[in-house]
This record gives structure tokens, C-alpha cells and sequence, in this order.
């Protein structure tokens, strides 16, 4: 009989790739039709859960259900036992009208080549982005329309409605994410340029009174794993630092900016171009990715689709400082990024193509790799156990 040998040698690197690769979860939008775009008609609302790392990626999981690329990506959020996601829904098609929704589902993820909806709620009316406590015992959704947080407890992988953070009219919430230590939830308000601090004890959650202004209507949030800083997109721009000389185009490009938390000062604002999408932070900490869709067509019959091109932008997270490291042109419309846990793959979300981008990231620069992943509906949002 013969025997097939594997090499001590051989068994680390086999040990290795499968302890590198992970799961993401993207939800995607069929809803979102434009003008002389090659498909017509809407396609299903899904969830796809893909394996990554080592620079590759792939569907292993496909799931029918509602889902929307409205607001930023932030509508997918993974516990940190990746052991279920919570996927919001902020639109549903009915007829041939796109309505108001108010969805929170509930995936179960012990079979990611299985993944099923186990419990479906309702948030509030623009029900979008949607956090995770790190001790995975409480979860916050923003609901833009209803200018409300909802709140729910969370026993294993089964959520119960705790009530709602009721907010100031006109506040538009689109995001909310909690600091490593769990105590503190910052709420993105857009409409009042603000982020707003919430007190979290227990399954309690309140207002502070306490705000920031990162810059003009900011839209995505998270915060660095030592807790002290929050970093935002702001869609219209930043605000010039105190005794600081604005960027060029300050005013109107779009930013990313670092403010420290207990103070409320902002320690950086850079410009990064027009619409950041998102910003993600790396397992590590040392790295956001900016997601800039940089005036990108939706549709392939645009003039300029082939002429203008999205961005993905790298930035090293220092102690209140940002730096660039790495730019790549990307496809149109993007939406959402995440890291590996390793730092070395990233994966970008393309609306315009219906497919998702993988990177190479080696702290230096960014490669993008030859193969990127079709997808049926547009990617809209996009997490991991550990993206935020």
C-alpha cells in the first residue's frame, strides 16, 4: 500500500493558509436601477458569505433575503464569534415603487456554506447602520427616516427589541458603532453634521448631550481599538483645524477625519475625494481603507465610465494622526471594503459591475488581483468578525 507523506514543511503552509482564511458577509442590493445600464430588470435581494485570504476570495454561501445599498456600507455586522450577522434593510421593492423599510434580520452562520435567516425584526423606518457590542450581548441599528437608535438584547443568536433612542428630528442617523470597551455608542448624525455620544450600561442606552463636529455631513464611523479616537467620513468636507491652513478643495471634496473622544477635538481631517463610501480598520489597527467613489458612473453607458475611476485609499492610524500609504484606482460606484485578518487582502465592493475587487496590501502599496467576484445583485455593504 503506498502512503502519501506531507512534509513538515509542506503541513505549516497548509496549517497556515487554512488559519488565514475567514469569512465576510456582503449584502446586496437587486432594487437599484439606472438608465442604460446592461441589466433591466431587478434581481433578488441576497446575502453572500465568502472565504478570503492569501490574496484570494470566494462565494461559498448564497442566501435570498432582503437587503439595501442605501446609506453607508454598514448595513452587515458579524459577531466577533462569527457565529452569526445581523443584516439591516433600510428599502423593500413593492410593486414597482421603492418604500421605506424597517428590516433587521438575523443570519445564522455555523454552516457559512449554509447560511440561513433565523429571526427576522423590525428596527425603525430607514432601519441602516447596524453595530455589534464587542461582548456580543447588545446590538444598536441607526434608523435614518425614523431619526431614532434602536436597541436589542442579544441571548446566543436570538435578538429582543429593548426600545428605541429617540433623537432630535431632522438628525438623519446613519450609522452607529461602539468603542472596544462597550460603554460608549457613537451615533453618526448626518443632517446636524455631528456625532453624538451615547452612554451604554448594561442593556441601557442614552443620550449624553456630548457631540462632535468631525465635518460637513458625515456618514460612516469607527473607532480605533485603543478607544480613544472615533474616525468619520464626511461627504461634504471637513472643517479646518485651528490654526491650520485648509486642503484644496476642503470645502467641497470629502474627507476622512480622526477626533479624540473625551474632548471632542478633531485631530485630523484629510481630504480624500468625492463620496467616501466607507472606512474600515484592519485587525491590527494600524490601517483604515477608504472607500472614495470619486464622481464614477453607475452605468457602463456613461461617457466617462471608462475614463473615471473609484478609489481605494490606505491610511497608517498613528496617535491622533492619519497618513496615506496606498492608492489604487478601482471600478465605479464602490461601496464597501474589508480587511484579511492578516492585513494582506482586501476586499472592495463594486456596485457599478456587480462584483467585488480583491487587493493585495503589503503596507506599501496595493495591487489588485486579476480575478475580481461576479455577483448577481450590487454589493452594498459589506463586514467581518473584526472590521469595526
Amino acid at each position: 500500500m503506498k502512503t502519501n507523506w506531507i512534509t513538515p514543511i509542506a503541513l505549516l503552509v497548509l496549517c497556515a493558509g487554512a488559519a488565514q482564511a475567514e469569512i465576510a458577509v456582503s449584502a446586496n442590493d437587486g432594487k437599484q436601477l439606472r438608465p442604460g445600464d446592461t441589466v433591466t430588470g431587478t434581481t433578488p435581494d441576497s446575502v453572500s458569505v465568502l472565504e478570503f485570504g492569501a490574496g484570494r476570495a470566494k462565494v461559498i454561501g448564497q442566501l435570498t433575503m432582503p437587503a439595501a445599498m442605501i446609506g453607508p456600507p454598514t448595513s452587515v455586522a458579524i459577531s466577533r464569534d462569527g457565529k452569526f450577522a445581523l443584516v439591516s434593510s433600510c428599502q423593500v421593492m413593492v410593486g414597482d415603487k421603492l418604500v421605506p423599510a424597517d428590516i433587521l434580520s438575523v443570519i445564522d452562520l455555523s454552516q457559512p456554506s449554509h447560511p440561513r435567516v433565523i429571526q427576522t425584526l423590525h428596527a425603525g423606518m430607514g432601519a441602516s447602520g447596524v453595530s455589534i457590542r464587542p461582548d456580543g450581548k447588545l446590538a444598536l441599528v441607526a434608523n435614518t427616516r425614523g431619526d431614532t437608535i434602536s436597541a436589542f438584547s442579544i441571548s446566543g443568536k436570538t435578538l429582543a427589541p429593548l426600545g428605541d433612542v429617540k433623537l432630535q428630528a431632522g438628525t438623519n442617523p446613519t450609522d452607529v458603532t461602539f468603542s472596544p470597551d462597550g460603554k460608549t455608542a457613537i451615533v453618526v448624525a448626518q443632517q446636524i453634521s455631528s456625532l453624538l455620544l451615547l452612554s451604554v450600561n448594561g442593556t441601557q442606552v442614552a443620550l449624553t448631550g456630548k457631540a462632535i463636529t468631525p465635518g460637513r455631513t458625515p456618514y460612516g464611523a469607527l473607532v480605533t481599538h485603543d478607544g480613544k479616537y472615533v474616525i468619520n467620513t464626511n461627504l461634504g468636507g471637513g472643517t479646518p483645524l485651528p490654526g491650520v491652513t485648509p486642503e484644496p478643495g476642503m470645502s467641497s471634496e470629502g474627507t476622512i477625519s480622526m477626533s479624540a473622544i473625551a474632548s471632542g477635538v478633531v485631530m485630523a481631517s484629510m481630504v480624500v475625494g468625492h463620496t467616501p463610501e466607507h472606512v474600515t480598520l484592519s485587525l491590527d489597527g494600524k490601517y483604515v481603507a477608504v472607500v472614495v467613489a470619486n464622481h464614477t458612473a453607475a452605468v457602463r453607458s456613461d461617457p466617462k465610465f471608462i475614463s473615471v475611476l473609484g478609489l481605494l485609499e490606505i491610511y497608517a492610524v498613528g496617535d491622533g494622526t492619519l497618513t496615506l500609504v496606498a492608492r489604487a484606482d478601482t471600478g465605479h460606484w464602490c461601496q464597501g471594503a474589508v480587511f484579511s485578518k492578516d492585513g494582506g487582502t482586501v476586499l472592495l465592493q463594486c456596485a457599478a459591475e456587480r462584483e467585488i475587487e480583491v487587493f493585495h496590501f503589503n503596507g506599501k502599496s496595493l495591487q489588485r488581483s486579476a480575478a475580481a467576484i461576479a455577483m448577481v445583485s450590487r454589493p452594498g455593504a459589506i463586514a467581518t468578525a473584526s472590521s469595526r
